[in-house]
């Protein structure tokens, strides 16, 4: 039989990142939940969890150990960046900040943190990473035990069938949470349209991502594509419309967010490629040039690849090309790759792309009137997931 045992328990944040707003020690009075959202998004994942590594401990103590280590992958880290959309989009169509639909909102828009972790943890699989926020990938970590505790079969093989599993396991879990958030039937049969479109985009992204890194594919064209579909939908587009949903957003609001949630999203993912190359490891937690050890064809390379070929300089192209996909590439040509990007001007090609896109978001904010706070707020968060340094 099954060894069962007591379900592990979660640590607690004990002082989560906050998210403006500060707590009056002097009142007894609670804070609305944007005083914290991303406190409150990680109390809420945490009860979620409790309650589901509750359940897979009466299944297998095994079991409930390896779903622990998803736990703690979920809890460990993260801006809570699709929550916060949610949140705005829901809040941008007139939600309340408090009661019982908020709170339920909350639950919804929490549920989101558990597809991240399934599409990070099949992401680092696929790009074979070593690290993930300065620490092993699931798929390491499991390799990792394998090899320690001395387990029949291949470590690798072991650590790439867990992290499927446990990345399947929090896609699931994000549908049971979305649906058992509380919400009001018609509420979710809304938001259920944003959500599969979102999930389905993500998925799409992904596989034009790693068809783009076989066929070769460096046109800028395609790298917006993949831009659009991994990022721009799944981290701000269908979050922003998913609380908007729920909250019964009419069509003109609906249409603001979807234009502003596109610009953002692409322009987050083009700050995302430019860390990917050029980010502080100490920052982002992956090595220094890890995209082009993997190949990433992203609209950085497909700039540089235009330009190189405008001037008649084959020499770069071979160069960039001898990089992109070699994962024992020296740090000394990984630097020459760099200087590349940047003589070539793809770096600031990429900057102006990112400039310009955050412009028209903030058009589109303007024209939308949204009420405050949700107006300012969106208005930062452009800034915050465009302009930032890890």
């Amino acid at each position: 039989m099954p060894i069962k045992e007591s379900a592990p328990q979660l640590n607690r944040p004990e002082d989560p990142v906050r998210a403006g707003g500060a707590r009056d020690e002097d009142t007894t009075i609670e804070d609305p939940v944007e005083s914290d959202l991303p406190g409150q998004v990680q109390r809420t994942l945490t009860e979620h969890l409790e309650s589901r590594l509750a359940e897979c401990a009466e299944l297998d103590g095994g079991f409930a150990t390896a779903v622990q280590e998803l736990s703690r992958f979920v809890l460990g880290g993260g801006k809570r960046i699709r929550p916060t959309f949610a949140w705005w989009g829901w809040r941008a169509a007139g939600g309340d900040a408090t009661g019982p639909a908020a709170e339920a909102m909350l639950r919804a828009a929490s549920s989101l943190e558990l597809i991240q972790a399934c599409a990070l943890v099949h992401d680092d699989l696929i790009d074979e990473s070593d690290t993930r926020r300065g620490h092993p990938t699931v798929h390491r970590k499991f390799a990792r035990t394998h090899y320690e505790e001395r387990w029949a079969g291949g470590a690798a093989q072991f650590g790439m069938s867990a992290a499927v599993l446990l990345g399947d396991l929090a896609l699931a879990w994000a549908d049971d949470m979305l649906h058992t958030a509380g919400l009001e039937p018609a509420a979710l049969g809304r938001g259920l349209r944003p959500w599969r479109a979102m999930r389905t985009e993500m998925l799409a992204g992904q596989y034009l991502d790693v068809f783009s890194q076989v066929r070769g594919d460096e046109t800028p064209e395609a790298a917006l594509r993949v831009a659009e579909l991994k990022s721009a939908s799944y981290t701000i587009a269908r979050p922003l419309q998913l609380g908007a949903e729920i909250a019964g957003a009419d069509q003109r609001t609906l249409a603001a967010l979807e234009s502003f949630g596109h610009d953002i999203g692409v322009a987050f993912q083009l700050r995302d490629d430019l860390l990917g190359v050029f980010g502080d490891p100490a920052v982002t937690g992956k090595p220094a040039g890890d995209d082009l050890r993997e190949g990433k064809r992203t609209l950085l390379i497909a700039e540089a690849v235009r330009a190189a070929r405008a001037q008649g300089d084959d020499h770069a192209v071979a160069e960039l090309r001898a990089v992109l996909g070699d994962p024992d590439v020296s740090a000394e040509r990984i630097e020459s790759a760099r200087a590349q990007l940047v003589r070539l001007g793809a770096q600031q090609a990429v900057e102006e792309r990112i400039a310009e896109l955050t412009r028209g978001a903030h058009r589109t904010l303007e024209a939308a009137g949204f009420a405050e706070p949700a107006a300012t707020r969106l208005g930062e968060l452009a800034v915050a997931v465009t302009d930032r340094t890890r």
